[in-house]
């Protein structure tokens, strides 16, 4: 369902700085929740040598 999954791209379509990319997910995220009007997110980030990580965020106000 593309209204809730990448709704502004994964980390390419945003700008992929090297060694900052899961910050600059992180914030992305934190404003779409603010900007979608929703409580929930979950972030992906690759971080290189086949291993990831996974984060979720829950917007409190």
């Amino acid at each position: 369902d593309l209204d809730k999954v990448n709704v502004n791209g994964g980390a390419i379509a945003i700008g992929h700085p090297f060694g900052m990319t899961g910050a600059r997910i992180t914030s992305t995220l934190i404003n779409s929740l603010q900007w979608h009007d929703k409580q929930w997110g979950l972030e992906t980030m690759c971080v290189g040598g086949g291993m990831g990580m996974a984060m979720v965020l829950e917007r409190l106000s």
